[in-house]
């Protein structure tokens, strides 16, 4: 009885799992951040608690540069109630293909995978509401559609309980190349 208990239980939580980075490699078109992120970009997004309320909208304008696998992104947001908040994160590609970022209102390094055209992250924000910060999780994906638009969704929990979820649509203007 223990036994089928038990492997009851571990089919429960592997049904629970999600999908994996790796499930989106044969995905096109492949996503590279250091194209991708590079250059002003703009994105257009929304909070929504946990039963689909949206409570915040945002805009968000953005400048990424990089040297090398190392970039800056640079995020200025303004909310629909007119206040504004920035944030600069410095990714960092690593040896295994994986990556790294830092911003100042991330809970040490959030951590990345790519595979296809998805990105995943993981990572703790320190997240002021009202006159408190919270540190929450999030599990972050975005999804490379073309050239020119990415679409993010991001669940936010804590302790494991689902607060809400972020969506954004970000888009890359095409620049024009010079002639020579």
């Amino acid at each position: 009885m223990r036994r089928l208990l038990l492997l009851c239980l571990l089919s429960v939580l592997a049904g629970c799992a999600g999908p994996q980075v790796s499930d989106y490699v044969r995905e096109q078109p492949s996503l590279e951040l250091s194209d991708y992120f590079n250059g002003e970009l703009q994105a257009w997004g929304m909070f929504q608690n946990r039963s689909g309320e949206v409570i915040k909208r945002f805009h968000v304008a953005m400048t990424g540069t990089w040297d090398g696998d190392v970039g800056v992104l640079d995020e200025r947001f303004t909310y629909s109630d007119g206040s504004t908040e920035r944030r600069v994160w410095t990714l960092r590609k690593q040896a295994d293909g994986s990556w790294r970022g830092t911003a100042a209102d991330v809970v040490g390094e959030a951590i990345g995978e790519v595979a296809g055209n998805a990105l995943h992250w993981r990572y703790q924000l320190r997240l002021k509401v009202d006159d408190s910060t919270y540190v929450v999780d999030f599990d972050d994906w975005m999804f490379l559609m073309d050239g020119q638009v990415m679409l993010n969704r991001a669940r936010m929990s804590k302790w494991g309980v689902d607060l809400g979820q972020v969506t954004l649509s970000f888009y890359k203007p095409v620049v024009a190349e010079k002639a020579e």
